[in-house]
């Protein structure tokens, strides 16, 4: 019997609604293969709608997202709006309104894939960001003294809860036992100079690691690990962080694994729902050249099978995206890579 999901579709802005449409592509293969049912309803957010209704998130739409199996999200940034409107009222509303208070990143090299790294293969770069996406200074605490005078204070607060950090730590230890491979769980932080924020941050992560004997851990230093990401990317399995320096070093490691173009990432609640995205951006300059890489966002569909737990079709289309990236492109990046957006699209259905 056919399985049916509900899945909200927002394109977004620039190159989201071109590499949205050939998730799509791939999703309605997989459902012929498969015998999976999607119900797929679009929801226009983003730039384009705010410069003509002004509108960005309304609360009628966010009860029905609640309502979804998961979400698909193309981009979201418009040259024409002001920076912090659309991220602020539309991306992080939806991860607040919606509590997605896991992002989670894996960072693997496929092969045939460059990386910047010299003499590192995928044997070497296969690990996972899991980072607290609901706290920390994207809370929009704080304010302005005196704004717009010689004797202006800027005021950015970051607000860390106990529950906050639990969640996100006990998500790390039971993610990194199911990934089943080094069964190694590295905490990134700074205690040495954020002595509050990440003094909690410590003393959850020992508290909970009593509960997971099975999985070994350690400490670093967020510099210190932008180092080591670089020298020696192999020594990681999972890595646990705040929201701050996860949002910094997920590019880090999404150079390493080739790019933004096959980056893709999960904000989720593991107890209700989740959203699933490209990491790059909308890309204005690309939009509506045909030239844009669309295997972020496939890879994105392809977190989502896993989540819904798809796992057979998960699987096979992982498979597929590894054998375009081996077999057929010249390079992952925008107009580089020997065909078009949908061309790359109709790559992964035949080898479906």
């Amino acid at each position: 019997m056919s399985k049916e999901y509900n899945i909200a579709v927002i394109p977004g802005d620039g190159t989201g609604s071109e590499v949205v449409a050939e998730g799509i592509k791939v999703l309605k293969r997989l459902s012929q293969k498969y015998s999976i049912t999607f119900k797929f309803t679009i929801y226009p957010l983003g730039g384009e709608r705010y410069l003509k209704q002004g509108e960005l998130l309304p609360y009628d739409i966010i009860n029905e997202l609640k309502e979804a199996d998961a979400i698909y999200l193309g981009a979201i940034g418009h040259p024409d709006v002001q920076p912090g409107i659309l991220e602020r009222e539309i991306l992080l509303k939806l991860r607040f309104e919606l509590d997605l208070y896991i992002n989670l990143r894996p960072v693997t090299l496929f092969p045939g894939v460059d990386t910047p790294l010299k003499d590192k293969s995928p044997e070497d770069i296969d690990f996972v960001f899991v980072r607290e996406n609901s706290e920390g200074l994207y809370t929009g605490s704080g304010g302005f003294l005196k704004r717009g005078t010689p004797d202006e204070v800027a005021i950015q607060e970051s607000i860390t809860t106990r529950k906050g950090t639990e969640r996100c730590i006990r998500y790390a230890f039971e993610y990194c036992r199911s990934r089943k491979r080094k069964k190694h769980l590295t905490l990134c932080g700074k205690t040495n100079v954020l002595t509050y924020e990440f003094d909690l941050w410590q003393r959850v992560f020992q508290e909970v690691m009593k509960e997971y004997p099975d999985i070994t851990t350690d400490y670093q230093h967020v510099d210190a690990i932008c180092m080591w990401i670089v020298k020696n990317p192999e020594q990681f399995d999972v890595i646990v962080t705040n929201n701050i320096f996860g949002d910094i070093i997920t590019d880090l490691g999404a150079i390493i694994q080739g790019g933004l173009g096959i980056a893709a990432g999960g904000n989720i609640n593991p107890h209700s729902i989740a959203m699933f995205e490209p990491i790059g951006g909308s890309a204005p300059k690309y939009a509506g050249l045909n030239s844009i890489n669309p295997l972020a966002a496939i890879s994105a569909a392809q977190m989502m099978l896993d989540y819904l737990g798809e796992e057979e079709a998960a699987d096979a289309l992982l498979s597929a995206i590894k054998k375009v990236v081996e077999n057929d492109l010249e390079s992952l990046e925008a107009g580089k890579m020997g065909y078009s957006t949908k061309e790359v699209g109709d790559l992964v259905v035949d080898y479906l």
